[in-house]
């Protein structure tokens, strides 16, 4: 811990050096244009990923980037992102190589997170056909990290809190993105796109 506190000692110190009223600034409130639902993973520094500073990302990570429907948490962040801070995009990132996907593909017990992991088990069980005609372990790994990023977008778009935004004038607008840590790039998946969400899962999902 003695490292991180002389870290952060440094790091005010070069801070006010570039601006001397620079917390100041960051004190007085936060307007980020997007939210950001990623992994838990340690190795994607999101603000360094994007090029953004502090203030522009509003985050909620855990692990493989799910939107379950019974996490309040999530759906906490979700409402206050929406309906407070009036973000413009909401992001969905996976990574490749992510795992707890692999850990869901397997069929080994790793205890209390078994329950969570059940549910990147049931996109595997949707997707099963697809999944399965993929030989290559790795390949099939790297689909599934896809597809698991599509389906939670799919959840992000039944909530009740999406659902109400969409009808005001300025909806904000879904995607799903993957990381790649081989390359460090991001790709949009056009998950809207290819799916179109809302229409067509509006008969079962839809809210009056």
């Amino acid at each position: 811990m003695e490292k991180i506190f002389e870290n952060n000692k440094k790091w005010v110190e070069r801070k006010l050096v570039e601006d001397k009223d620079y917390f100041n600034k960051l004190a007085n409130g936060q307007k980020p244009r997007y939210l950001y639902i990623g992994c838990s993973d340690s190795r994607i520094p999101i603000n360094e990923v994007t090029g953004t500073g502090p203030g522009e990302i509003f985050v909620h990570r855990n692990i493989a980037n799910m939107v379950v429907h019974t996490d309040m948490n999530l759906l906490s962040v979700l409402q206050y992102a929406v309906e407070v801070l009036k973000v413009k995009d909401i992001i969905v990132c996976g990574h490749y190589g992510c795992g707890g996907v692999a850990a869901a593909a397997s069929n080994k017990q790793f205890g209390l997170m078994d329950n969570w992991l059940r549910n990147i088990k049931d996109v595997i069980r949707l997707h099963e056909q697809e999944l399965m005609s993929i030989e290559d372990e790795t390949e099939r790994h790297r689909r599934l990290v896809e597809l698991n990023i599509t389906e939670q977008v799919l959840n992000l778009s039944k909530t009740s809190i999406i659902q109400n935004a969409m009808q005001t004038d300025d909806p904000p607008k879904l995607y799903g993105l993957v990381y790649d840590l081989n390359e460090g790039l991001l790709r949009d998946l056009n998950v809207m796109e290819q799916q179109n969400c809302m229409k067509r899962y509006e008969h079962i999902y839809g809210l009056l």
